[in-house]
């Protein structure tokens, strides 16, 4: 039975009592409803004529202003609770006063008046409550998912009531029908105060105090409220609209209806009927239609249907302007605004707060509706009593307000979304609020006081952030700095320095080509050369055959930086001549060089361009020792020939030199993408070197970049992925107008869907048996199965983060990646609303194709993870060879390392067909794992 309701009505653990409740509880408010509105109604016309009815009108506006003043402050004072229950018992206690009046057949035109206004404050206020209720027990997914099978509750009420009404009042009389009205409203009383006790009293921290907000500290007006949020603004007017639109409808209707019926009775019992009816095909609606058309257009678009399907129906009135199509216009009033358009009015106010959602709700459901409900009687007292018009002409009005309620809908669309993200922002701000950060040195002032008192780790920092800034503000605080004892913050100094030119500090800089320092030493070598009398051959000679070799280094490398742009600079100290030399003296004394002059050397050469020693830059390309491999690496950069890129590729396998290697390969321009195209068609390039191309691509904003990463975003590595995606959005940040297929973004989203869903799929089915292995006793046998599964686990969770991560990056390329980035945040956050609005955010925004496939994944990550049973995602508990099968097809995050280590530690000979022909690993350590344990296996 449960499977049943979970499936037919979207229900998941621990929902289904507390729906119920809420269900029976506004099915009991709307019965009573339909069993009281019909009453007074068919009696209000009877007795008075339904020309009288806009009188009724005012008088429900002029009653609902006090009313809600009243009612504010109660609220404000007292507990919602109480508030409800108090109004209950007033709401019974008058309707048996009502009935015992109609036993004694004491009507009379005040008493008439009075219950018409009553009736229709209670229809306001009675289910206001109950939905103020309903969104605090329930957040914005749950409602969406809960709010259609609750609704249901109050369809059902509307038939149940509608029809009993029509049968007690034709065979017993009206009385009897008010007093079990009286009996069924005070049931919701212990219903209410059950889903208090196991709901709204246990609100989390967060939300108890927005409710202890609302009711001690919010002085605003509900006005004041309303009128500074244009969510609430335009919520108001488009409620007030409908309201308007309605009573017209309603007017007509009961005008018609009452030419065509004349006794009483027979006119309740016709009403009875046919809103029973109306609520039937509300009831159908809800049902079958309801949450698919919620889930397909959203919140802001189902808004849309009541008003249009008003609107094409009062043009067929104009065309036939009789009862049969004023039934089929309050049919759809009735039913539409009961089941959809109630469900979607409710979902559209989720993301305001909810200390501001109370107030504001209770006046917009009160006196908006009351307020509508007015201008709605002077309107038809102007047309129909003043201009003496037939009613018929009220359709004209009807299509006039229905044009005005459509495009408010198009603008609360707007505002419901930018709503959510500032819910969402308030609610992150609010947890890093909590969280202690260190703080970030943001203004000028607190940037001179790192330059001033700052340690060196803290200094070198600023530096690092202001290296694309060169403020001249602070040229004295750096100079200052020249005489600070850190060699590292020096030299950081003198390249902050280097682009001003009225420093005068010449001289300090030049005692610096003394220091031990050998970096210190080459920056102030290389900023002399640049500041000074570049041919005076005595200063700089004395440098450059100076007897420390250091020094002299130095100094012929700041030369061969300064004369890359000046040739005669090189000629007229023979640059050349002297790194001949210093390559010579090197193959001599091989073995005695130290590292710092082959550095130099490297340099030295790829600034000088001596392409006849390049082969001395690509030999040490291969060097054993990381820190010469770092200067090649710079050197080749620096040179930007095409004999270097293989090597420089191969660095990018290893990730001690893979950034410098990047570097390098974008310091060769866009001509880089060419060659990295023709070696991918000649499939030169293995996966460990393809998952980084990404980042070197991504630095040129142009239609080749775009092609090649679009490639990539096809690659099986999710690494590979990731990296393309992310160059993808730099290089639209940049230049808006390079062309992308929307239609392909979105086939990849739905392709990387598919991809997290099987892994997803496999994770579960990996943690299947590690609980397993939890439940049976591990032993020493058994440890190494366990602890390679818990390895296999964290690899797969691993790709999912990538996965989660592309999917989004593929999104903010079809939407704003603000809004984008917002929902990723939310979701990434540990704050359960802020996860929840920002899932309800994005369902919006995505359209209907992509939401099919990518919110069953964000639901994942939103819900409890460890709860499988409560995603939308379907899938299977595969068996260990199945498992393993599927994961030897994933590449990225040791996943197939993991794998096949895993099948080694098992040792089970059953677990060979897992194993893929040696032939198809590509990398080198997992193939020679894969052989290995082959080989073992076989020999068992």
């Amino acid at each position: 039975m449960k499977k049943i309701i979970y499936k037919t009505f979207g229900l998941r653990d621990g929902e289904i009592f507390i729906s119920f409740l809420m269900q029976l509880y506004i099915f009991l408010i709307i019965t009573v409803l339909l069993i009281v509105k019909p009453t007074v109604n068919a009696m209000f016309v009877s007795e008075l004529g339904a020309e009288n009815l806009p009188y009724g009108y005012l008088l429900v506006a002029i009653t609902a202003v006090f009313t809600t003043y009243f009612y504010s402050q109660a609220i404000r004072k007292h507990s919602l609770v109480k508030i409800t229950v108090l109004s209950l018992i007033v709401f019974s206690a008058v309707f048996i006063v009502l009935g015992v009046l109609f036993n004694l057949e004491i009507i009379n035109q005040f008493i008439l008046y009075f219950y018409y206004v009553f009736v229709s404050l209670f229809a306001v206020v009675a289910t206001s409550q109950f939905w103020i209720f309903a969104n605090m027990v329930f957040n914005a997914r749950e409602a969406k998912r809960i709010f259609g099978f609750i609704g249901a509750g109050a369809i059902a009420g509307g038939i149940f009531g509608g029809y009993l009404t029509s049968i007690i009042a034709a065979n017993f009389g009206k009385e009897y029908t008010i007093f079990l009205a009286s009996i069924l409203l005070l049931l919701c009383i212990p219903i209410l105060n059950k889903v208090y006790k196991l709901r709204i009293k246990y609100l989390n921290t967060f939300k108890r105090k927005q409710v202890i907000e609302s009711q001690d500290r919010l002085e605003s007006s509900s006005l004041k409220l309303i009128s500074k949020s244009k969510h609430l603004t335009f919520l108001a007017i488009i409620t007030g609209i409908g309201v308007v639109v309605a009573k017209l409808v309603d007017f007509q209707f009961s005008d018609f209806a009452n030419k065509a019926i004349s006794d009483s009775d027979d006119l309740a019992a016709f009403f009875g009927f046919w809103f029973s009816t109306f609520n039937v095909v509300a009831l159908t609606i809800q049902l079958f239609l309801t949450n698919k058309i919620l889930n397909k257009l959203g919140v802001s678009s189902s808004l849309l249907v009541l008003p249009l399907t008003i609107g094409l129906s009062s043009l067929l009135f104009l065309t036939f302007p009789e009862l049969w199509v004023l039934i089929i216009i309050k049919g759809i009033d009735g039913s539409f605004k009961q089941s959809l358009n109630k469900a979607a009015v409710e979902l559209s106010i989720m993301p305001i707060p909810l200390h501001i959602k109370n107030q504001a709700k209770s006046y917009i459901d009160v006196a908006v509706d009351s307020i509508a409900t007015g201008f709605s009687g002077f309107l038809l007292i102007f047309f129909i009593k003043e201009l003496n018009l037939s009613s018929s002409y009220i359709t004209v009005i009807v299509l006039l307000f229905v044009f005005i309620w459509i495009v408010l809908i198009y603008k609360l669309r707007e505002a419901y979304f930018e709503s959510f993200k500032k819910n969402i922002q308030k609610n992150l701000s609010f947890i890093n609020s909590k969280k202690e950060k260190p703080k970030k040195e943001n203004n000028l002032l607190d940037i001179k006081n790192v330059f001033e008192k700052g340690n060196e780790e803290e200094i070198l920092a600023m530096f690092d952030r202001l290296k694309d800034y060169k403020f001249k503000i602070f040229q004295n605080p750096v100079i200052e700095l020249l005489k600070h004892p850190s060699s590292k913050i020096k030299v950081a100094a003198i390249d902050f320095l280097d682009a001003f030119d009225d420093n005068n500090i010449l001289n300090n800089v030049a005692e610096f080509i003394y220091d031990k320092d050998e970096t210190l030493v080459y920056v102030a070598l290389d900023y002399v050369l640049e500041h000074s009398d570049q041919r005076d051959t005595a200063f700089f000679n004395r440098f450059l055959d100076h007897d420390e070799e250091y020094i002299a280094n130095g100094a012929l490398l700041a030369l061969a930086k300064q004369s890359r742009n000046n040739y005669n600079l090189g000629n007229y100290y023979h640059l050349k001549n002297r790194l001949e030399l210093k390559i010579d003296k090197y193959i001599v004394n091989r073995a005695a060089v130290r590292k710092e002059i082959i550095a130099g050397l490297l340099l030295s050469i790829a600034y000088a361009g001596l392409e006849n020693h390049y082969s001395f830059i690509a030999a040490h390309l291969k060097n054993q020792k990381p820190y010469i491999i770092k200067f090649a690496t710079i050197a080749a950069g620096i040179t930007s020939q095409e004999i270097f890129i293989k090597d420089l590729l191969n660095l990018l396998d290893k990730k001690r030199h893979r950034k410098r290697a990047i570097r390098a390969l974008k310091s060769y321009g866009p001509k880089i993408i060419d060659v990295l195209q023709k070696l991918e068609k000649e499939e030169d390039l293995n996966s460990n070197i393809r998952k980084h191309v990404p980042k070197i691509v991504g630095a040129f904003q142009n239609e080749k970049s775009v092609t090649i990463l679009e490639k990539i975003v096809k690659s099986v590595n999710s690494t590979s992925r990731l990296e393309a995606t992310k160059a993808l959005i730099k290089i639209y940040k940049k230049d808006a107008d390079l062309t992308l297929s929307k239609r392909v973004i979105r086939k990849h989203i739905t392709k990387e869907t598919y991809y997290y869903k099987h892994i997803l799929e496999a994770n579960i089915s990996i943690q299947h048996l590690i609980n397993k292995d939890l439940v049976d006793e591990i032993n020493k046998e058994n440890q190494t199965v366990y602890e390679g599964r818990k390895i296999l686990s964290d690899a797969l969770e691993q790709e999912l983060k990538k996965s989660f991560m592309i999917i989004f990056n593929l999104l903010s390329l079809l939407y704003s990646e603000e809004d984008i980035q917002i929902t990723f945040n939310a979701i990434k956050s540990n704050h359960k609303e802020a996860k929840i609005n920002a899932l309800e955010l994005l369902e919006n925004l995505l359209d209907s194709s992509l939401k099919a496939v990518v919110v069953p994944v964000l639901e994942h990550e939103v819900l409890d993870k460890n709860h499988y049973n409560a995603t939308a995602i379907p899938f299977t508990i595969l068996s260990e060879l199945e498992l393993l099968k599927k994961l030897m097809k994933v590449s990225g995050s040791g996943v197939r390392l993991a794998a096949v280590n895993y099948i080694t530690n098992a040792k089970n000979k059953t677990l060979i067909p897992a194993l893929l022909p040696i032939k198809k690993y590509r990398n080198k350590i997992v193939k020679q794992l894969a052989y290995d344990t082959l080989k073992m296996l076989r020999n068992l």
